[in-house]
């Protein structure tokens, strides 16, 4: 097995390039930080390029038996020093892992009969993305369309905070556009997020084909979502501050649909 110890060797210095969007989008490939979340995007089908993996750490994984399924042939092991210049978070499991992202199509989600969707206009912070991919995976519902995004979905940040729901839930990326006209189609109602609506969210049905659409924190959605969703609502807010955290936003939108939908 190859050993890495210097923090000048090339492949470790490639990965620190792929903190960079631009750096993931032209060599294909982003980072996977975690045994866990390795194993989550095994499950999902996703190509494993390389595993960097720090001894020292390792040992104290909740997933030992994660490198068997992907050939001893990939695997790098490292030095603490060198993983510890390209870990992203701490207490790491030593786990590193370089994938192929895949393609997120708007046409090739698989909805159920009586769907719910979350839709975020141009997300802008991979930690709201992952916290809200998170929900998502703990309400077991259909789908997160991400519509003309300024942050990364494999933005390693992003994938830290989902702690591996990017690889569980199903995504599409496309424009504010594609995705209204997808929604129409399906005959999906479609609930805007707004503090300026009338409507207040606990008082929408969300037991029919349903889809929230969730702006970001400093504008809200554009004309295109507010003016040609089915309803617009909102939360009330009670306090001196007239807005949630839109993964907060997004989690209290969502679980007040599975408690209509008895769970």
């Amino acid at each position: 097995m190859e050993r890495i110890t210097s923090l000048q060797n090339p492949k470790i210095k490639n990965i620190v390039k792929l903190a960079k969007n631009k750096e993931r989008h032209e060599q294909n490939l982003f980072i996977i930080e975690g045994a866990r979340e390795l194993s989550l995007a095994l499950s999902a089908g996703y190509i494993i390029e390389s595993v960097y993996v720090c001894p020292e750490l390792f040992t104290k994984t909740d997933y030992p038996d994660v490198l068997n399924s992907v050939g001893e042939n990939k695997v790098i092991e490292v030095s603490q020093a060198v993983f510890d210049k390209v870990a992203y978070r701490e207490g790491s499991d030593g786990l590193l892992t370089l994938a192929r992202p895949k393609a997120h199509d708007l046409n090739n989600l698989k909805l159920s009969d009586n769907p719910f969707i979350i839709v975020l206009e141009a997300v802008e912070k991979p930690g709201n993305l992952g916290a809200i991919l998170r929900t998502a995976d703990a309400a077991q519902i259909d789908a997160v369309i991400i519509c003309d995004p300024t942050t990364d979905l494999y933005n390693p940040n992003a994938i830290r905070s989902s702690v591996g729901c990017s690889f569980t839930v199903q995504t599409a990326i496309c424009t504010s556009h594609e995705a209204l006209g997808f929604l129409k189609e399906k005959n999906i109602k479609s609930y805007a997020a707004e503090l300026q609506a009338s409507q207040w969210y606990q008082d929408t049905d969300f037991t029919q084909p349903s889809a929230i659409i969730m702006g970001t924190e400093a504008d809200g959605l554009t004309t295109t979502w507010l003016n040609n969703a089915d309803a617009r609502i909102k939360i009330p807010m009670r306090g001196k501050i007239d807005s949630l955290n839109v993964s907060v936003s997004t989690a209290v939108l969502t679980f007040e649909a599975m408690r209509q939908r008895g769970f």
